[in-house]
């Protein structure tokens, strides 16, 4: 079975390198695709795919998926469309993600009898970061202008890094015992040293790198590796120092970015391919081991509550926390539906499965539902939706 499940995900990967041109044309990203082919093929399906994959083995491959795609984007992030703009993001995180968490809990309040209040906002915790990798397909069109794009890159890079701590934090009151309190300690201790461990690590690397291709010591083939080593290395520090490790990867992609300005792209590409291929297992796993078995549980409470955190729970504090700046309303608009919901979220479940809440499986079954329709509805609008908006603006210009 094993094998088979292989030559599955081999055939996959080739048939999407075939027509990943034509397929980017579409309304169809990458990640719909692997679901669905992992939800056909796996236990729902045809039974065809098992790689037998535990709860930690699928939280470990969907952490170094998420490390990489952090690590890549930020190193890509312009610096100067960023200082020019910097208070979109700032916004997004300070305002727009707090609020963000409110209206989740509120909602869920209402629609969740059986959940507990301490569940209800761990849940809104969950579902809160936007996801990098889902979010390729418009912070990468250059259709979109910059400021939007760099906002919704920063805002993704570092949303999941900043609710890691906040889950923890809320994951302790609600185990036996636990006691309110210290969230703010948590949350700085956690960013304080992911954002030391990404600075310290990637400053070293940069160095040695620049050393050793100034001498001509990296050959061809070992290009394709030391990013996404630094990558690991920045988040696997972090973590065991009690950081936060998507904090870590994501500002030192950002300083690579910075200080490798003449080596970023020969290093980036092959970086960027590595998270393509880990993308492309996470989702299919994600399609045949968490979604297929799942939708059985799904229930109206569970769908309406799913509708709602991809519109009203993200757009109207994105929109509230926009307020005052030179966006259009469309634009805002654009930003508050464009937070697609994806590997943070999968791995935060994986993370809640293991502290044995009363309501687990309902809390599960709504971060699966919102993820699933994320990747349905963000895959579909990225392309139609990104050229209204270029249309727009050049009718504008």
């Amino acid at each position: 079975m094993i094998y088979q499940s292989i030559g599955l995900l081999a055939l996959l990967a080739f048939l999407y390198s075939a027509f990943s041109g034509r397929i980017e044309r579409t309304p169809i990203n990458g990640a719909l695709l692997y679901t669905a082919f992992g939800l056909l093929f796996g236990s729902a399906g045809l039974g065809l795919f098992d790689l037998s994959v535990d709860a930690e083995g699928l939280r470990v491959i969907a952490e170094i998926t998420l490390v990489i795609v952090l690590f890549s984007d930020a190193a890509k992030v312009d610096f100067g469309v960023l200082q020019r703009n910097s208070r979109l993001p700032q916004r997004l995180l300070v305002i727009g993600l707090p609020l963000t968490i409110l209206a989740g809990f509120g909602t869920g309040l209402a629609l969740f009898r059986e959940l507990s209040a301490i569940e209800i906002v761990i849940l809104a915790t969950m579902l809160a970061p936007t996801d990098a990798a889902l979010g390729k397909a418009v912070v990468a069109d250059k259709r979109v202008s910059p400021p939007i794009r760099t906002g919704l890159n920063v805002e993704s890079g570092l949303n999941d890094g900043i609710c890691v701590p906040v889950l923890f934090a809320f994951l302790a009151m609600a185990a036996p015992g636990g006691k309110e309190g210290g969230l703010l300690h948590f949350m700085i201790k956690e960013i304080s040293i992911g954002l030391a461990c990404g600075i310290v690590i990637t400053f070293l690397g940069v160095k040695l790198l620049k050393a050793t291709a100034a001498r001509g010591w990296i050959i061809g083939p070992w290009r394709q590796l030391p990013l996404v080593a630094l990558a690991i290395l920045c988040f696997t520090a972090a973590q065991l120092m009690g950081g936060s490790g998507f904090i870590a990867a994501f500002c030192g992609g950002f300083l690579f970015g910075r200080l490798a300005k003449n080596h970023d792209e020969e290093l980036l590409a092959p970086t960027e391919a590595v998270g393509d291929m880990f993308s492309m297992i996470t989702w299919t796993i994600f399609g045949a081991v968490v979604v297929g078995p799942a939708l059985g549980a799904l229930g109206p409470d569970v769908l309406l509550y799913s509708v709602l955190s991809l519109t009203v729970i993200r757009m109207l504090p994105v929109f509230l926390s926009l307020l005052g700046t030179p966006l259009t309303l469309s634009e805002k608009l654009f930003v508050g539906w464009f937070g697609p919901r994806g590997l943070a979220s999968i791995v935060f479940v994986v993370i809640v499965l293991g502290e044995h809440l009363p309501n687990i499986e309902k809390i599960a079954m709504t971060v699966v539902t919102t993820v699933l329709l994320s990747v349905i509805l963000h895959g579909v609008s990225a392309n139609p939706l990104v050229k209204a908006m270029a249309r727009k603006n050049s009718k504008a210009g």
